[in-house]
This record gives structure tokens, C-alpha cells and sequence, in this order.
């Protein structure tokens, strides 16, 4: 199959593609069950789109990649200009600082991902039988758009670990960081995943359940059609005193939380705490065909351990229950790993126009790729999972 062939456009709306074309690269397993996960969906980036949560004046502004041969599309991408670096997970502020102390323009830049999403996933989305001619198309037009429009840089973020060492391979510059999941040892139920752990660890876990329980409600998982633009309304209220204190202002707007109830039922597991005939608490979770991803968590009233039971200890139920086999919560906290989420590497890939700088990233994150995996080492030694004994080992 020729090169010549393959031409790759670029797009500022998804209504510029058809769902059919976009998800056929974008997610071809979903054809006999879930996709991996929803957050390169046609209807998930289009729910971002037509919501206003990316678009003018939200610093992402939409420009779909889009690779056909002839007239079928074989892949597709997508990438928003980004006028600063929230909501991406990845830190670059550094970078953005010594660029401009320089006397460059950091900003606008280019970025390949899921905005508000640190969930690893495939970022060059293309048709198996063209894997490796389109990703090498779209890494290529990634950087070509970058060149013609005279940006600092591009940014892939939170792609697998295969899309890293073919990026890699083609000149990009790879990045190692870490996140925490939780992963399903074909346990029963909850109690067989605490048996797993240490005696001290398990005690604790009990103990911040039995605490968290003590709120003085009942805690539901809604999912499908059990979702009501009534649990919307209380878990915007959650997710505004979330975003205020953590980024300024909210990220998705109230509109996208109607759209999740009309086209992302099917993709949600919303945990939500009741009492007293009122939501107090909730946190919202993805469910992809082998993973549950935990997004955001708000609450109105403070009591203990209801952010542990709410978050990560509800996903892991729900997870056991769908047979899943992991739970990835988000980014950062190390608070995780006493609850049973182990470190594991995340990664992402980045060009830099300035070749002086480009190199001194490298460096930089040579550097970086060996304290993460030093850190990761020395936090698994230090989970909680108990150690077997020398008749298991036998």
C-alpha cells in the first residue's frame, strides 16, 4: 500500500466526520462489546465539543486529525491548540517558564489527548490493518502542523506504551511518569481482594469503611437508564467546589454532565452518597470493555473517610461486580498505594521546535524516566500486599 495514497486532513468540528468513520479508527473492538474506553469516542469528544468545554475561549481549540486512504478513513486524532497547560496532567509548566526566559513564546502549542482526562489510551486512533503506515502518517502531520504554524512544541499525552516506542523510533521525545491502578486478581467479592493484603493494611481498610459508613445515608452506584438529570444536578454542585479549589474554575461545563445523560449512560458509574433524602457527596467513573476509570469526586458536607469509600473503595466493588480487571483513579496521590492501588508507568511523547531545547529536555527527562522507575521500585516494595509465606512459594 503506497504512501501517496494516504492523505491526512485536518478538521475543526466532528461534525465534519461521520461517528461511524471516526469510531471505526477510533475504537473497531467496541464492533462486538465496549470499546477500551470511552474518551476517544466520536460521542465523548463530540459531548466536550458541543458542551463548550473545549472550543473559543477555553484555551482547546479542536483540530481533528483525520487520515483516509482513498475515500475510507483508516485514522484519526485528537489535537487541540492550547493556549496554556491546564487540564492536561502532565506538567510542563517548567518547560513553559524556561522557554520564555529565553525570550520564546511557549504558548500556543499543540496537544494530542483526552482534555481533563489522564487516562492511558491509544492517541493515534487508526484501523488495525493500517496500524503502522497511519500512525507514522499522523506522528508525521503532528509535527508538520506544528512547523507551519510556527509553535514551540507538541505534546502526545497519556498514549500507550507502544505509540511511545514508535514515536520514539520516529524522533519524539519520550516521557515516563506514574500513576496508581488498582488490578483485579479474579477476586469474588471485596473480601477475597482484603485477604490479599497485610493484616495491619487490611484492619485499616475495614476501619475507614466502617468510618465512612457512619455518614448516616446509603451509598448507590447508578449506571445506564438508573441515571436522572437529578443526580447531574446535585453532582454539578460536587464538581464546581472540586474545580474551584483545585483549578480556578470548573473544566466541563454544566452543559456537558445533559449530554452525559442523553449520549454517555451506557459509559458511566456514578457513585453517589444520600442522606436524608439529599445527595452529599459523588464521584464519577468511566467504564471502559476492561478497566473503570475514576474522574472526578465534589462533596458538600466533610466526614471521614467518605473521599476513600466514594472514590476507591466503590470502584473497587463495582469493578469485582463487571468483572473488570483494573481500576485507574486519576492522577497523582501516593495515598493511593495503602489502599491497594499499585505505582505503574504512564507515558507520553513530546517535539520541541527549538532543537537547543529539545536536547535539554532529553536530558532532563532522562533523567526523570530514572527516578520514576527508582520510585516505582521502592512504593511496590512498600504496598500493602502481604508477603507469601514459604509454603505458598512452594
Amino acid at each position: 500500500m503506497s504512501r501517496a495514497a494516504l492523505r491526512v486532513e485536518i478538521i475543526s468540528s466532528l461534525s465534519e466526520i461521520g461517528e461511524k468513520d471516526w469510531d471505526s479508527c477510533a475504537c473497531p473492538e467496541a464492533e462486538t462489546g465496549r470499546a477500551l474506553d470511552p474518551f476517544t469516542t466520536h460521542r465523548f469528544l463530540k459531548a466536550l465539543e458541543d458542551s463548550g468545554s473545549v472550543g473559543s475561549g477555553t484555551g482547546w481549540e479542536p483540530y481533528y486529525l483525520t487520515a483516509y486512504q482513498d475515500d475510507m478513513a483508516i485514522g484519526c486524532a485528537p489535537m487541540y491548540l492550547k493556549m496554556h497547560s491546564q487540564g492536561e496532567y502532565i506538567f510542563d509548566h517548567n518547560w513553559a517558564h524556561a522557554y520564555e526566559q529565553a525570550g520564546r513564546r511557549y504558548y500556543p502549542k499543540l496537544q494530542l489527548a483526552v482534555p481533563f482526562t489522564p487516562a492511558t489510551g491509544r492517541r493515534f486512533l487508526v484501523r488495525p490493518e493500517h496500524r503502522a503506515l497511519a500512525t507514522s502518517a499522523l506522528i508525521q502531520a503532528v509535527q508538520q502542523f506544528a512547523q507551519n504554524n510556527k509553535l514551540s512544541s507538541a505534546h502526545i499525552t497519556f498514549c500507550t506504551a507502544e505509540e511511545a516506542a514508535q514515536g520514539a523510533e520516529e524522533g519524539l521525545l519520550h516521557r515516563v511518569t506514574q500513576q496508581f491502578h488498582w488490578h483485579n486478581k479474579s477476586y469474588p467479592d471485596f473480601e477475597a481482594f482484603l485477604g490479599d493484603l497485610s493484616s495491619r493494611k487490611r484492619k485499616n481498610i475495614r476501619k475507614e469503611r466502617a468510618r465512612a459508613q457512619a455518614f448516616g445515608g446509603d451509598i448507590h452506584v447508578f449506571t445506564g437508564d438508573q441515571l436522572r438529570p437529578e443526580h447531574w444536578d446535585a453532582f454539578w454542585r460536587f464538581y464546581q467546589d472540586t474545580g474551584a479549589r483545585k483549578w480556578g474554575r470548573p473544566y466541563l461545563t454544566r452543559a456537558f454532565f445533559d449530554l452525559a445523560q442523553e449520549r454517555l449512560q451506557d459509559d458511566i458509574a456514578l457513585v453517589m452518597a444520600e442522606r436524608e433524602n439529599s445527595y452529599i457527596a459523588g464521584a464519577l467513573n468511566f467504564i471502559g470493555r476492561d478497566a473503570l476509570f475514576g474522574r472526578y469526586w465534589g462533596t458538600t458536607e466533610d466526614h471521614p473517610c467518605l473521599h476513600f469509600e466514594t472514590c476507591y473503595y466503590q470502584a473497587i466493588d463495582f469493578a469485582i461486580s463487571q468483572g473488570l480487571t483494573r481500576v485507574e483513579a486519576g492522577a497523582q496521590g501516593e495515598h493511593k498505594l495503602a489502599r491497594g492501588y499499585l505505582p505503574v508507568q504512564t507515558h507520553s511523547l513530546h517535539w520541541l521546535a527549538e532543537p537547543s531545547f529539545q536536547q535539554a529536555v532529553k536530558q532532563y527527562l532522562d533523567a526523570e524516566k530514572r527516578a520514576i522507575c527508582e520510585d516505582i521500585e521502592i512504593l511496590t516494595s512498600y504496598g500493602p500486599f502481604r508477603k507469601p509465606t514459604v509454603e505458598e512459594l512452594e
